[in-house]
């Protein structure tokens, strides 16, 4: 599969022999329960006040743009350890800085879809990957109670050779291309990125296609004017257009987090182009000469060489087989730790057939290197504590699947191979 085929099914599963359950997921915010596993609790002193909050039906970034307004902090001042999905019911952690001021100086936070269940104090402000993980309660919808003996067999065996750490089809979007407007950025081709996130699109929610049509007709006015709710960025480029901006000048109105997403969404489609790949060569479970190995306790990497000590190579078969590493892909950044032999060589052709390559990473403006930090992503992650149940309520058979995953993986991933369904347009956030 192409790095940039917009088809986020993925190409082979880790757990092919086990038929899939097939059904639906989210019907209902109840149906996709997330709980955030913190890495630290708050000390209960400092100027950083800690929230934990349960939302529903609601992005992680506009519960940060409700929280910033409410406390007149600027939304830089609000951290978070992760983003969480949007169709679904999730608890987890956010600080504001707040230095020299008590909670009791504000009125209390109200909002329909939005809980805090308690607050506390920290010296320092929670920042991304601050977590362990997520544990989730996932019932799967439209399907036979029956089915409970393959979702079960299935997350047998993925808690026993790890998840395939595929990064799940929210990350490219609601018109699932924010990698291809992540190419063009990285490509300097502001045209081509505007278009990608403005144009009519089959993807695109049928509120939207209106401006879409007219965005094509060069009638940005009337674009901004055709959009209701939400969509941010879509509304922000639109009125630096219809400013008389170029598209240079109005891919500057794209904020930073925004931006750094489209970046991450190029990275995230290479990996899976290559994780697609090793599950195909049986590799996924496999270090080879070459790979950079992955330490889950630590996020250390280390090189797998011919002339490695015989005992450490030894040691291999059994620490794999305990997940306690695993081989390694790239999430491309100018710093990255490089692969060696074949295993380099996949890797930079997949770069090279999404039209960059690699020298291109060399000279990454100031805010693409701020936006792009790269590193080396794990390619499977243990599974945690799963369990099954069948049950039947007023809205007929459900299955419900329970498990935790390590911070930076993906649920819809797990999903997908007890499924055995493609979940491209399952969760995206309208945003």
């Amino acid at each position: 599969m192409s790095p940039f085929d917009p088809h986020t099914t993925p190409t082979r599963y880790l757990t092919a022999d086990t038929p899939g359950t097939g059904g639906v997921l989210k019907q209902s915010d109840d149906d996709f329960l997330v709980e955030e596993l913190p890495a630290y609790h708050p000390s209960g002193e400092g100027e950083h006040l800690y929230l934990w909050v349960q939302k529903r039906h609601m992005s992680t970034m506009h519960v940060v743009r409700l929280l910033a307004d409410h406390f007149s902090v600027r939304r830089d001042a609000v951290g978070f350890a992760g983003l969480k999905d949007k169709l679904a019911v999730t608890t987890q952690l956010f600080s504001i800085h707040l230095p020299g001021k008590s909670e009791a100086s504000f009125t209390a936070f109200e909002h329909p879809n939005v809980q805090i269940l308690w607050t506390d104090r920290h010296a320092n402000k929670l920042r991304r990957g601050h977590l362990l993980g997520n544990r989730f309660i996932i019932r799967i919808r439209q399907t036979s109670a029956a089915k409970v003996v393959h979702a079960g067999k299935t997350l047998a065996t993925l808690a026993r050779l790890g998840v395939p750490n595929r990064i799940g089809t929210q990350r490219f979007g609601l018109l699932q291309n924010n990698h291809i407007v992540g190419r063009a950025l990285l490509r300097g081709d502001p045209t081509a990125a505007i278009d990608a996130i403005l144009g009519p699109s089959c993807q695109s929610p049928e509120t939207q296609h209106a401006a879409r049509d007219l965005y094509a007709q060069g009638k940005f006015d009337q674009a901004l004017t055709a959009y209701t709710g939400g969509a941010h960025t879509e509304r922000r480029l639109l009125s630096a257009l219809a400013r008389g901006a170029s598209p240079q000048q109005a891919i500057g109105a794209i904020e930073r987090t925004d931006y750094g997403f489209y970046l991450t969404a190029f990275q995230s489609a290479i990996f899976n182009a290559l994780l697609d790949d090793r599950i195909e060569r049986n590799q996924l479970a496999a270090l080879i000469d070459g790979d950079l190995a992955f330490k889950h306790d630590s996020g250390a990497v280390f090189p797998i060489t011919p002339d490695m000590p015989a005992a450490d190579r030894e040691a291999l078969p059994a620490r794999l087989a305990r997940l306690e590493v695993s081989p390694s892909g790239p999430m491309w950044g100018k710093d990255m730790t490089r692969a060696a032999g074949e295993v380099a060589q996949r890797e930079r052709a997949a770069l090279d057939a999404a039209g960059v390559p690699e020298d291109l990473l060399n000279a990454l403006s100031r805010r693409q290197v701020e936006s792009m930090v790269g590193q080396r992503r794990p390619l499977r992650v243990p599974l945690r504590l799963p369990d099954v149940e069948a049950g039947v309520d007023d809205r007929g058979d459900y299955i419900k699947c329970i498990f935790e995953l390590p911070r930076g993986a993906f649920a819809t991933t797990v999903m997908q191979e007890i499924m055995k369904t493609d979940l491209s347009t399952v969760g995206q956030d309208d945003e």
